[in-house]
């Protein structure tokens, strides 16, 4: 599969006996997950086709075609739904999926390369970038716009600012 897959949420469990499951959504709008109805499997392999669901706490009570009790839905608590990046719609202006910022090429303001995104993780205190400079250890880059003033989609590459800890460790 050429369309890069964008994790859009998780089964966190069943909710009730007749097989609806709680997911957490991962998009600004919980519902949106309904909308996308079929779901994938990080693999691109099909996992849940949705057919009804309503707001709940961060996410959606959800119907899958696959599930038809609450034992199926306990099953899947865990697994993780993607949907191809080709159906999410386009990001607003100065926005942008995580996702595509992965393998971008990392520059200094002056043109020095610092390495590349190999993942984009929030550990609760907001985005990082995880760069790897292509030997060594990788280092994490706080996504903010201090530290990241530009990003270049379409030319592959990001120019960043790291904060003085950062750029004055030994390389």
């Amino acid at each position: 599969m050429t369309d890069k897959l964008i994790l859009i949420g998780k089964v966190t469990g069943a909710f009730g006996v007749q097989g609806e499951m709680r997911i957490a959504a991962y998009t600004e709008n919980p519902l949106a997950l309904i909308n996308y109805r079929v779901l994938l499997r990080e693999n691109g392999e099909h996992a849940l086709t949705l057919v009804s669901g309503r707001s709940f706490k961060g996410g959606v009570i959800a119907r899958a075609k696959e599930v038809s009790d609450k034992t199926a839905a306990d099953r899947l608590r865990g697994l993780k739904l993607f949907a191809p990046r080709s159906v999410l719609p386009p990001p607003e202006e100065d926005e942008f999926y995580l996702a595509d910022l992965i393998g971008l090429r990392v520059e200094t303001p002056g043109g020095a390369v610092l390495g590349k995104v190999k993942a984009a993780p929030n550990f609760g205190a907001g985005d990082l970038l995880e760069i790897d400079p292509g030997r060594g250890k990788t280092w994490y880059l706080p996504f903010t716009r201090e530290a990241v003033p530009t990003v270049d989609i379409e030319g592959g590459k990001i120019i960043a600012d790291p904060p003085n800890e950062v750029s004055e460790k030994d390389g």
